[in-house]
């Protein structure tokens, strides 16, 4: 079981992997071995997921979820296809509890006159910087 947050556990056979070669260097290594781990995870039919869960999931990571409601996480960073594996798994418990956090609305605040006021004030010494470096039009040199 692979816990995700307080509440929500996925069972292992809710994850499917595929393995390719890797497009990393590593030498004679990378035309043997297929150590590119690609975990694919069906958001849309998981029974461990809430429709409020899939609905957070398939909007936030929209661009990582096909057409038909599967993650797609690739990872290709290790040599070995186990260690891929594992990192895998990690990033995609880091992309779920990340994507499944309630999200904070904004309190709206309003700029205070004070600080307006010292706004203003500031453009206007910087305008009047600027305007004494330039020579008056009507002087010849």
């Amino acid at each position: 079981m692979i816990k995700i947050k307080e509440g929500i556990l996925l069972g292992e056979d809710e994850l499917s992997f595929t393995f390719s070669r890797s497009s990393k260097p590593g030498g004679q290594n990378v035309n043997k071995i297929s150590s590119r781990v690609t975990l694919l995870f069906d958001v849309a039919n998981s029974p461990s997921l809430s429709a409020e869960h899939k609905n957070q999931i398939m909007t936030r990571l929209r661009t990582r979820v096909n057409k038909h409601g599967v993650l797609r996480v690739v990872a290709q960073l290790h040599r070995s296809q186990a260690a891929n594996r594992e990192a895998a798994i990690e990033r995609f418990v880091e992309l779920l509890q990340e994507n499944l956090k309630p999200v904070k609305f904004r309190k709206k605040t309003r700029i205070s006159r004070a600080a307006k006021k010292r706004r203003l004030n500031e453009k206007k010494c910087r305008s009047r910087l600027k305007q004494e470096r330039t020579k008056p039009t009507g002087w010849d040199e």
